[in-house]
């Protein structure tokens, strides 16, 4: 049965054109957008560890880690147990840094990890270890009421520790400095752009390992590197 149209009222196939101005201004202002979303960073990100270089030859394992997260914390010594197992030229670590935004004071100690490795790319790892064994000096209730610049210059004193107090005049500037900001942000947006939802988070070989956000104890660990090595032996 049809249903009656009354006198006045549109068709359901009557269209209503659209005003022009809001039309265009998509198809200008959309590209735009995009494109700033697709900036390439000048290198690929991370940081790598003991310099054991990354290759096709060699079994590439990606952590994302948070520096004030816990469960990152309780990941590394175990990967890092693990890495050294092997032999150098067969397995390579790539460690990014993924602050979390309910994490306090995330974003500033990654930050600080790209200042130092900027500065020493061998003291990057000491600083992480210093962030993960003292997290409470820069996490939860300890830093509630506390300024911003105040914990900037906590870690800007605690990064000194890593590569030289004559180097603090550095660090400093590495706060003040535009391309570090844009370094930590690519970092989690590069983490964001390959499903990384949480920290720890771990890929092999570029392959996600299921149960992302939580630890991976050493004897996991063997029992996923074990195998490739093998493979690649063969």
């Amino acid at each position: 049965m049809g249903i009656p149209i009354k006198q006045g009222s549109r068709t359901p196939t009557s269209k209503s054109p659209l005003p022009l101005l809001p039309v265009l201004l998509l198809i200008f202002i959309v590209p735009l957008i995009v494109e700033a979303q697709l900036v390439v960073p000048a290198k690929y990100d991370g940081f790598v560890y003991k310099k054991r270089p990354a290759s096709t030859d060699t079994i590439i394992i990606e952590a994302f880690f948070d520096p004030v997260c816990p469960d990152s914390r309780d990941a590394w010594p175990p990967l890092k147990t693990a890495i050294h197992h092997y032999p150098d030229a067969s397995i390579s670590l790539i460690v990014h840094t993924f602050p979390l935004p309910y994490h306090d004071n995330a974003f500033v100690t990654s930050r600080a990890l790209h200042i130092v490795n900027k500065i020493n790319s061998s003291a990057t790892f000491n600083l992480l270890e210093i962030f993960f064994n003292d997290q409470e000096r820069f996490y939860g209730d300890q830093t509630f009421n506390t300024s911003r610049a105040s914990v900037v210059n906590q870690v800007i004193q605690v990064a000194a520790k890593v590569v030289g107090k004559k180097n603090l005049s550095a660090i400093r500037s590495g706060f003040l400095d535009s391309k570090t900001d844009y370094a930590t942000r690519s970092s989690f947006k590069y983490g964001c752009s390959r499903g990384v939802y949480g920290t720890p988070f771990f890929f092999v070989n570029g392959f996600p390992i299921p149960d992302g956000g939580s630890p991976i104890d050493y004897k996991k660990w063997r029992s996923i590197i074990d195998p490739l090595v093998g493979k690649n032996k063969a």
